[in-house]
């Protein structure tokens, strides 16, 4: 009875079986890639086999390789790991049933998307148009939108200076009531030295104006508690109700002689 004999596989045997197996993924692959690709393509551009998503479930692409390259399903597999595994940006993408959390075996593979969608020539010009329209519309739009914030802060700006402007008159003009009426006391044409300050607001302000006249008032009111001197606010009652008056405390001879 003749001895078996184990025979050793040459290396070049070895090394043919892994090109060659490497040769198959690498088919599949790239009919992976193509078909994912192409039906990424489809649904960027108006979605004619209306897809849900462009990831594509696991079951239909592998029925749809495994058709057209005649592979079985563990070369199928193979090529999932291959992708998996591999450092270099494939332009697959690899996703579970949560499709924000990455994907770490083959099993848990939900569906496969391609990161380059293939698009026709008339869907990229389409496309393009829509962006460049976009941006040129979100341009001119930053562009009105700037021009009218720097219209709004000319005119705030104007209206500061009108309203500092009508604050310095306003002082101007209580400053000369209240100094006439010290004025009148000092000739006995009036009962007491100070006069209140609501009245010298009416005395100067109509009353359909003072609504709109009423900031302008208090910041004349605030600045002459602020840098007048010659102006002093006190607390009196007068007619049984306490008011807040405004006193000039600066004799009138030496008034007169300033003048």
């Amino acid at each position: 009875m003749p001895l078996l004999m184990c025979v050793p596989v040459p290396v070049c045997a070895l090394q043919f079986c892994q090109a060659k197996h490497k040769d198959v993924t690498m088919a599949v692959l790239h009919e992976l890639y193509g078909y994912l690709s192409v039906q990424a393509g489809n649904f960027e551009c108006g979605n004619p086999e209306n897809l849900k998503s462009k990831c594509i479930w696991v079951s239909e692409v592998k029925d749809h390789v495994l058709n057209v390259t005649g592979s079985s399903s563990q070369k199928f597999e193979a090529a999932l790991h291959w992708i998996l595994n591999s450092n270099k940006d494939l332009g697959i993408r690899l996703k579970g049933r949560d499709l924000s959390e990455p994907v770490s075996s083959v099993e848990e593979v939900f569906c496969l998307e391609s990161a380059h969608p293939q698009m026709g020539l008339g869907c990229r010009f389409r496309r393009a148009v829509v962006t460049a329209i976009t941006n040129l519309f979100l341009f001119f739009w930053s562009l009105i939108t700037l021009w009218g914030f720097l219209i709004y802060l000319r005119y705030r700006w104007r209206k500061m200076e009108e309203e500092e402007q009508a604050m310095y008159e306003m002082v101007k003009k209580i400053i000369a009531v209240v100094q006439d009426h010290y004025k009148e006391w000092e000739r006995n044409l009036e009962r007491y030295p100070y006069v209140g300050i609501f009245h010298v607001r009416d005395s100067l302000i109509p009353p359909q104006s003072r609504k709109k006249m009423k900031r302008v008032w208090e910041r004349a009111v605030d600045f002459l508690a602020s840098n007048e001197s010659r102006i002093q606010t006190e607390s009196h009652r007068v007619a049984g109700e306490d008011m807040l008056v405004w006193r000039w405390t600066q004799p009138s001879y030496l008034s007169d002689s300033e003048h």
